[in-house]
């Protein structure tokens, strides 16, 4: 096992720990930690919300969650000798939930949740659709999942971190933060929110000089989006085996990562739609000098992902195209598709017993693909989502028998409040 450079006690709270990660972005937050290219080392990972969300059969608390808390991270890591302009490499060694810990109140020690936001707090890709909180927990039997709130479906998890990235530089979180203001500055109050600013309550910066402090989280940037450093893409292949290329934009580079998924589906729909957790990771470093420059990569990671992907061989494919549900036509609308090509996964599934919701749950969390199937015939776009058939205990292809039934058992608790 590598050597751990960043330990977190599942008895105590992320802020309460020896090393204190953050939950924002800014060149000034201290590194934890410093390693060496060519070092390996671990590092344990808090699940987002730091425990908020519990193991029970009540969606109060996904309507609630404290979305200005997150994301809990692990870091920085500084790499010596990295400099602005090379690419810093990273392999994803190991990966998985909390070890030797099977039971316990923080997702990650044996089980997991998948969460559909409400539209006052987050909302989700098909928020239009499912405004409300929803929540299902997965238990977790070595690689599999299953749930008591989601019946008839188990499958492989395919284990990777939401967010991993390298500290963005004075000037390129100044970018950021112009151009998702401007961006906020054309619809303040929509619902939910265009972008998130600067938010300095329950900012936590690392050991950074409490002198500094109201500046810094007053200027640092939310970790919500994926931006030039890489961050929360939420890309389900990064997962072990991969190799990850990120620009350098700071002396040390200064790694961070957090937002550990048992599985996901493309796309990551219900907004919380991963299963979430805390765990580990094992990682090993490395520098291309001037690599940036050299391999024209100035902005945003490259990656070769890992193979452990589950080895699903048949899969029940939907498309989409770029036309509302009202019937309004959109140019090329590669957004619209992909809700389009989901909503009639949702309605097909519905068909086998299982509410709107489930199957909405089982699109965020189950290792469904998402693609991009046509962007140049206008004025449809077209997207497909594959859902692998073996996920299911029964036989979803169509037939001339019709759907099977399923019990839904208690289905996904809805919060009691709106």
């Amino acid at each position: 096992m590598p050597k751990k450079i960043f330990p977190l006690d599942s008895s105590k709270k992320f802020e309460d720990q020896e090393l204190v990660g953050h939950n924002r972005w800014h060149p000034e937050i201290p590194p934890v930690a410093t390693v060496k290219p060519g070092e390996s080392f671990r590092v344990d990972c808090r699940e987002w919300f730091d425990g908020a969300i519990v193991n029970d059969d009540s969606a109060d608390d996904i309507l609630n969650a404290p979305l200005m808390t997150v994301h809990k991270l692990s870091g920085p890591f500084a790499v010596t000798g990295a400099r602005p302009g090379d690419l810093l490499i990273v392999d994803i060694l190991d990966v998985g939930p909390i070890p030797q810990e099977d039971s316990g109140p923080l997702a990650g020690q044996g089980w997991g949740y998948t969460g559909i936001f409400a539209k006052n707090n987050g909302g989700g890709f098909l928020v239009d659709q499912f405004p409300d909180a929803y929540k299902a927990i997965w238990d977790f039997t070595g690689q599999i999942a299953t749930s008591r709130h989601v019946p008839g479906v188990s499958f492989t998890g395919l284990i990777h971190p939401g967010l991993m990235g390298t500290a963005p530089s004075a000037a390129l979180l100044a970018k950021w933060n112009k151009r998702e203001g401007d961006l906020i500055k054309t619809n303040p109050n929509r619902v939910p929110p265009l972008a998130l600013p600067p938010e300095p309550q329950f900012a936590v910066l690392g050991s950074l000089a409490a002198s500094e402090f109201d500046r810094v989280a007053g200027e640092a940037a939310r970790t919500a989006p994926p931006r030039e450093n890489g961050g929360n893409q939420d890309i389900k292949n990064m997962s072990k085996g991969t190799r990850i290329f990120y620009p350098v934009f700071v002396d040390g580079a200064n790694l961070s990562l957090g937002d550990l998924h048992f599985s996901q589906g493309d796309g990551e729909i219900t907004f919380c739609g991963a299963i979430e957790m805390g765990g580990f990771i094992d990682l090993r470093v490395d520098l291309l000098k001037g690599g940036m420059d050299t391999y024209g990569v100035s902005e945003n990671a490259i990656f070769m992902p890992g193979n452990v992907d589950p080895r699903y061989s048949e899969w029940l494919a939907f498309s989409g195209t770029s036309v509302t549900l009202d019937g309004e036509q959109r140019y090329l609308d590669s957004h619209l598709s992909y809700q389009r090509a989901c909503l009639h996964a949702i309605d097909y599934l519905v068909k086998f017993g299982y509410s709107p919701e489930q199957a909405y749950i089982i699109l965020g969390a189950a290792p469904i693909e998402g693609r991009l199937s046509g962007v140049v015939d206008i004025p449809n776009s077209c997207s497909t989502v594959y859902i692998p058939t073996a996920i299911f205990d029964f036989d979803v292809r169509p037939s001339a028998a019709g759907p099977h039934q399923i019990d839904p058992g208690i289905g996904a608790p809805r919060s009691n409040n709106k």
